[in-house]
């Protein structure tokens, strides 16, 4: 893929980690995004794995920014955002993965019901839907992220699927 393929690839990731869509990317947008998820499960913020979702909201906040908050001002615009990735993740799309690793656990422990290997396929429709895919879509993506066919979503399933969306697959997947 050519650079500028990647670019417009990777731009339009930027609106899903800009919650609120007001044209960059802040801690805010982390802490949404875990509430969401906490109030998806009735799962409550002082709880060990509501402190969990938070704390990896923050993590994930920190390394995205460390990444690509140039100017330093504690939002990441749509151009920073960009850049980042192309300078930083290009080559390297497990490396965003990693990031998100922290959040990613505590999202999952939070939609495990404690059965098998992880999340239902269902209740990982519910935490995509949550973050902001359409429902038919994280239907489907939940379906694909199953790579066993057990049912479940495994957190190395969770991480591949992220790294691979984060690194670029389709704009629209």
């Amino acid at each position: 893929m050519d650079s500028a393929e990647y670019e417009r690839k990777i731009a339009a990731r930027f609106a899903t980690f800009d919650q609120d869509g007001n044209g960059y990317i802040d801690r805010e947008d982390f802490s949404a995004a875990a509430r969401a998820v906490l109030a998806e499960f009735g799962t409550t913020a002082r709880s060990e794995h509501g402190q969990a979702v938070f704390n990896g909201a923050e993590a994930f906040w920190q390394g995205l920014a460390g990444i690509a908050d140039v100017d330093g001002d504690q939002r990441v615009t749509r151009e920073e955002f960009v850049t980042g990735a192309v300078k930083r993740l290009r080559d390297n799309p497990q490396g965003f993965a990693e990031i998100a690793r922290p959040f990613l656990h505590a999202v999952i422990a939070v939609a495990w019901d404690g059965a098998g290997a992880g999340p239902t396929r269902e209740a990982t429709a519910r935490v995509l839907r949550v973050l902001g895919t359409a429902p038919d879509l994280a239907e489907a993506v939940a379906r694909s992220l199953d790579a066993d066919g057990d049912g479940r979503i495994t957190e190395p399933e969770f991480l591949t699927a992220f790294a691979t969306y984060c690194g670029v697959a389709l704009p629209d997947a």
